[in-house]
């Protein structure tokens, strides 16, 4: 095996619907701006950009988070744009603003010109995947990701962060032939993005749907669903020490087509906190072809004192209801997370708190 043997498993059997000890958790954007080392690293590395494509910086800032808490697994540490990088559209990211493209996809000639970029260019990607799994010695597994073809357009036509999203959706209505052009590039790309990162060692992928909760009815299923199912299709099944490698999808305000999701052909579905987890577990997590369940607080409880922290836990815990306890079969399971990314003002002791009550609770609910 290229890599050390798994010491804690707990993340990956609840992706597969496995009986566990207790409840796994780990955070979204868990290494981030809320911690000062990771902070103090970014200072050295000069800028966002420096920092993701420097193989040591984003080693370093992917195990900071595992240095402070218990966490059951680790998520690689890049950002969601790195594919329309590689495909020519000069990503930069401006102090206060966010990220911004040089080169927006705004007419017909740029997008009939995309092609699904040279892997290549990610190579950096790759080479920080394979040094934080040796860094990892096996503690926790690690979970590589992408944006999802609708969440890359979203930034690729407006250029930047949109707060209406007016000129990917004019696109979307006006040139429908345009919009489907360009996210069927992205979904093959995110496909080969996400293959080459499961053979340089991620044990777990991980699509973010980021913005697929401000379409339409209708247009969810055509616009995005659809070009994730294309990315899930592509998808090897197995990882670079021989291990199947789960699935996971995240549609940030997605609740409402948890039906429609169900046969997506990934393991896991995320959700935000506007969805009521035994309601998700009645829909999408029970019986053959259920899926295992990841969330769901909103990442703002993290600014409640700890004993509050440790109430909200113990409520989305209950309302995903008993946990499966058969080692003899599969059954409805929960990765505790939250609903979208750690805000960078959190207070990492409080991180502390929720991390300790969620494996606690989740202890105590299968009466161990």
């Amino acid at each position: 095996m290229p890599f050390a043997p798994l010491k804690n498993d707990t993340f990956l059997r609840a992706c597969w619907r496995q009986a566990t000890d207790y409840t796994p958790v780990w955070l979204m954007r868990q290494a981030g701006r809320y911690l000062p080392e990771y902070v103090a690293t970014r200072a050295r590395a000069g800028s966002f950009m420096g920092l993701a494509t420097n193989v040591d910086f984003a080693t370093e800032v992917t195990l900071q988070p595992l240095a402070r808490y218990p966490l059951d697994a680790a998520i690689l540490f890049s950002d969601i744009l790195t594919v329309p990088d590689a495909m020519g559209l000069g990503l930069s990211f401006e102090a206060g603003e966010g990220p911004r493209f040089a080169r927006p996809m705004r007419d017909e000639a740029a997008i009939g010109a995309l092609e699904v970029p040279d892997m290549e260019k990610l190579r950096y990607v790759f080479d920080a995947v394979a040094s934080i799994r040796r860094a990892l010695d096996g503690r926790v597994p690690l979970i590589g990701f992408s944006g999802s073809p609708w969440t890359l357009a979203c930034y690729m036509v407006e250029g930047a962060g949109s707060s209406d999203y007016r000129l990917v959706k004019s696109l979307l209505y006006s040139r429908p032939d345009l919009m489907h052009r360009l996210l069927a590039v992205n979904a093959d790309a995110v496909a080969a993005y996400l293959n080459a990162q499961i053979d340089a060692g991620a044990q777990a992928v991980m699509i973010f749907d980021s913005w697929g909760g401000v379409l339409a009815d209708g247009m969810f299923q055509d616009f995005s669903l659809a070009y994730t199912h294309r990315v899930l299709s592509q998808l090897q099944r197995q990882g670079a020490d021989g291990q199947p490698v789960p699935r996971i999808v995240f549609t940030k305000g997605g609740g409402l087509w948890l039906e429609d999701m169900r046969g997506l052909g990934c393991e896991v579905l995320g959700l935000d906190w506007t969805i009521n987890l035994g309601r998700a577990r009645a829909l999408v997590g029970e019986g053959n072809g259920g899926k295992a369940l990841q969330g769901n607080i909103d990442p703002n409880v993290l600014f409640a004192a700890p004993e509050r922290i440790e109430a909200e836990v113990a409520k989305v815990l209950q309302a995903f209801g008993r946990p499966h306890t058969d080692p003899s079969t599969t059954g409805p399971t929960h990765v505790f997370n939250l609903g979208h990314g750690i805000s960078q003002f959190t207070p990492p002791d409080h991180v502390a708190a929720l991390v300790a009550a969620v494996h606690a609770q989740s202890r105590a609910l299968r009466g161990r």
